[in-house]
């Protein structure tokens, strides 16, 4: 896996976000299909984060539409780096809201706690506390959470689909490299 960041970029003190502004340093910005850096870019977490939800759909529906909204902004002003990280919380939408409707809690894993596997789990070095293992996926264990994933794929679906922003990842590419 990548990085989401070329070369070495220090952290603020207080907090996740590099302390560097991708806006002005776009050549640092390197693209990953993933949700890495959602966190970390900015100008463009504190940008995009305040307008994300999936508490309710109506928290979805208008996130979803502000942070389209400001991916036609970046796209306007030929801004890659925003770009594609509104295409990140509009897919950190998509997957979070659908891990919620398919799991208990959003918890896709759960501990098992038998005697059995604390003995196994002890004999291989692993944590107290029993084997993560994944639950299987209920369809809907919340259907209003798969209703906001499918407002955020609706509008991650357009990014994808935008030529233009097709173009601009190519561009990104060949004058930064990987």
């Amino acid at each position: 896996m990548s990085d989401p960041v070329r070369g070495e970029v220090t952290e603020v003190e207080d907090g996740p976000e590099y302390d560097l502004d991708f806006r002005e340093h776009p050549e640092r910005y390197r693209h990953t299909p993933d949700e890495r850096g959602a966190f970390k870019i900015e100008p463009y977490k504190s940008e995009l984060l305040p307008e994300w939800g999936i508490a309710t759909l109506a928290d979805a529906e208008d996130g979803a539409e502000a942070i389209y909204e400001r991916y036609c902004q970046y796209r306007a002003a030929d801004d890659f780096v925003g770009m594609d990280m509104a295409r990140k919380y509009l897919q950190m939408g998509w997957t979070r809201a659908m891990r919620y409707a398919k799991y208990p809690g959003g918890n896709k894993y759960r501990t098992d706690d038998d005697s059995e596997a604390r003995s196994a789990s002890k004999a291989s070095g692993e944590t107290a506390g029993g084997n993560r293992v994944e639950r299987e996926p209920q369809q809907w264990y919340d259907p209003e959470k798969r209703e906001i994933a499918l407002v955020y794929r609706e509008y991650l679906d357009r990014v994808r689909g935008d030529e233009a922003y097709e173009r601009a990842k190519r561009e990104h590419y060949e004058r930064y490299g990987e």
